[in-house]
């Protein structure tokens, strides 16, 4: 009879050993689903070109351009539970798909759950060499009053979720931006310079690196 009472007390613990490692089980699954939900759908940042300071924008003989501004880049984080770490952000205004100003190097940055970052970097390329297709075309859009400008940045990104810390990704970022030459009613004289204020959106492309 004492044998039997302690055969079921073996079985009620060995159920309730199961029972715990289940419900165990469940919740490490859980929260393994919860992280690759969240690491393979968060949802891109929002980049906004508030303004543009334009410091120098001319033609010399034969073909070079002097373009030298500076920008104020903004980027919100909307994710709730995803952070964002920003390894490697390159950022140059190009014209027709050509690049005008060197990449200037924004220092990495992390960026927290709903957080605004705002970098202010300064653009330069003082006479590049165009292709003289490009110049014509510049001089006709500059003589229009109006030019249509990219402000680009391209780098790497991480997700941060918790402690756990995603491989990286390509992010390209496109800004256009239209200057205008005639009237400046967007633009606001800061000494020599023309400050044009934008509050353009961008478009951002994310894709995993290999």
């Amino acid at each position: 009879m004492a044998d039997d009472c302690g055969r079921h007390d073996d079985k009620q613990q060995l159920a309730k050993r199961v029972a715990v490692a289940i419900f165990g089980f469940l919740i490490i699954f859980a929260i393994v689903v919860f992280l690759v939900w969240a690491i393979l759908h968060p949802t891109k940042p929002h980049f906004i070109l508030q303004d543009v300071t334009i410091y120098a924008f001319n033609l010399t003989a034969p073909n070079y351009l002097t373009s030298n501004m500076q920008i104020t880049l903004v980027s919100r984080n909307p994710n709730e539970r995803i952070g964002i770490y920003y390894h490697k952000l390159d950022v140059l205004a190009s014209y027709r798909n050509q690049q005008i100003t060197l990449p200037t190097l924004i220092p990495r940055t992390y960026q927290g759950h709903q957080d605004v970052t705002v970098w202010s970097p300064l653009l330069y390329g003082n006479a590049v060499p165009i292709a003289p297709f490009l110049e014509v075309g510049l001089n006709q859009d500059m003589n229009a009053g109006m030019v249509l400008l990219n402000v680009k940045a391209f780098g790497q990104l991480k997700w941060k979720v918790g402690t756990w810390i995603s491989g990286r990704y390509q992010i390209n970022i496109n800004c256009p931006i239209y200057i205008s030459f005639t009237g400046r009613t967007k633009a606001v004289q800061v000494g020599v310079a023309m400050k044009y204020q934008l509050v353009q959106s961008c478009s951002v492309d994310i894709s995993l690196l290999n």
